[in-house]
């Protein structure tokens, strides 16, 4: 495993204490000063200095859609009218609950979006309203039928740490 170089944006502890919260989103900063051997202004203050360096986006719940009653999840790519730039797709998608990310591509197509449904019907209303802009000139979807590797980071941040740590 490579460990971090001088110029890497956290240090063990930092990895440690992001590694526990992903693990026990509920620990609060007393638990993990408990946990991680450190005082808990230690513990606050690296929290804080870690959401503010935008490490820590969030501390809030993951949301799991299906469990929502969103089962369907697909990936769409979306190409744009040339010369339009894609700030009004995006805006236009911001504007669709169950378009849950965007990212800009290269290769073939612009955008790659993630979408829910109810059901494949309603996951059709979803790409209906998608392309209903004038900037999107061609959209292909494809569904997810399971999810293999869900969203996650604790590898990479383990993978910071010095080896024999974690």
């Amino acid at each position: 495993m490579p460990s971090p170089s001088a110029e890497s944006p956290t240090d063990a502890l930092d990895c440690r204490l992001v590694l526990l919260l992903q693990q026990e989103p509920g620990v609060g900063v007393l638990g993990a000063s408990r946990r991680l051997g450190v005082a808990r202004g230690t513990v606050q203050a690296r929290l804080d200095r870690l959401q503010r360096r935008g490490v820590l986006r969030s501390m809030g719940p993951q949301v799991d859609p299906a469990a929502l009653g969103f089962p369907v999840t697909a990936f769409c790519t979306l190409e744009i009218r040339q010369g339009q730039g894609s700030e009004p797709v995006v805006e236009h998608l911001r504007a669709i609950p169950e378009v849950l990310e965007a990212h800009t591509i290269t290769g073939a197509g612009d955008l790659l979006i993630r979408i829910v449904g109810r059901d494949n019907a309603d996951l059709q209303r979803v790409i209906d309203r998608v392309v209903d802009d004038s900037h999107v000139s061609r959209a292909s979807t494809t569904i997810s039928l399971v999810s293999r590797i869900e969203a996650r980071t604790g590898p990479l941040v383990q993978s910071l740490l010095p080896a024999g740590e974690g």
